[in-house]
């Protein structure tokens, strides 16, 4: 937690006076989702609330709010955790990810062009200048906007927001893996594929891409996090490799 002191100060001056625990939450969770918190930390009261300038009472309703959502959990006697994630979960987190970004997708492909391609367009760029520095947790947190970013062209606050959460939940499960270059580095090219199927018009196209693209995601992750959790784990990764 020390070590992220001055980063999250400067999430202090995106509240006022009259934040609400939902705003306080909103921050967090952007934290998570960006790997600021890693699975297993502890979340201090004292050291969030007084870097952030916050009440206990809202800061407690906001830890409420993200347990809610999966992505903190509360030990007695202990304190309030970033969670560690089950390979069930893992599988879940990407079967609603196919439901959801494939989905919007599909849509678009019934919608037909233009599409609204910048913001999808700059994450794509992020992630390109990331690996040209050799950034390999901005080069991640480039391909989590990228998802974002997919799940924004449905012009819908409420995917929006359920697409906040899960991505912030993947981050968790993103913790397993020994490199961050190795897991996101092949996926760049396939965002920007992904992108130019777009550009072209040819969303149908996109749909299978991101679907094929998801389905190896998904078998890269469960297998590293069986082998990571060990019991249960091969059973679950031969599961997802048939699937």
């Amino acid at each position: 937690m020390p070590a992220h002191h001055n980063e999250l100060a400067g999430d202090r001056a995106l509240l006022s006076r009259t934040s609400t625990a939902e705003r306080v939450a909103d921050v967090l969770r952007s934290r998570i989702a960006e790997g600021f918190f890693p699975p297993g930390v502890r979340l201090s009261e004292g050291d969030v609330g007084g870097v952030l300038g916050i009440s206990r009472n809202t800061l407690r309703e906001s830890f409420r709010l993200l347990t809610h959502e999966r992505l903190l959990e509360h030990r007695l006697n202990r304190g309030v955790f970033v969670r560690v994630l089950s390979v069930d979960d893992v599988l879940d987190i990407y079967r609603v990810r196919k439901l959801i970004e494939c989905g919007v997708v599909n849509q678009l492909a019934e919608a037909g062009p233009p599409f609204g391609l910048d913001a999808l367009a700059a994450t794509v760029a992020d992630g390109q200048a990331a690996t040209r520095e050799w950034r390999w947790r901005d080069l991640a947190t480039a391909n989590i906007h990228f998802h974002r970013e997919v799940v924004a062209l449905a012009r819908s606050p409420r995917t929006d927001e359920v697409m906040s959460s899960v991505l912030a939940e993947l981050r968790l499960a993103l913790h397993v893996m020994d490199s961050p270059r190795r897991l996101h580095e092949p996926y760049l090219a396939r965002n920007r594929e992904i992108l130019r199927t777009l550009r072209s018009g040819d969303a149908a196209r996109a749909e299978t891409m991101l679907r094929e693209y998801l389905e190896d995601s998904r078998k890269q992750i469960v297998t590293a996090y069986a082998q990571r959790l060990g019991s249960g784990g091969d059973r679950d990764a031969q599961g997802a490799r048939g699937a």
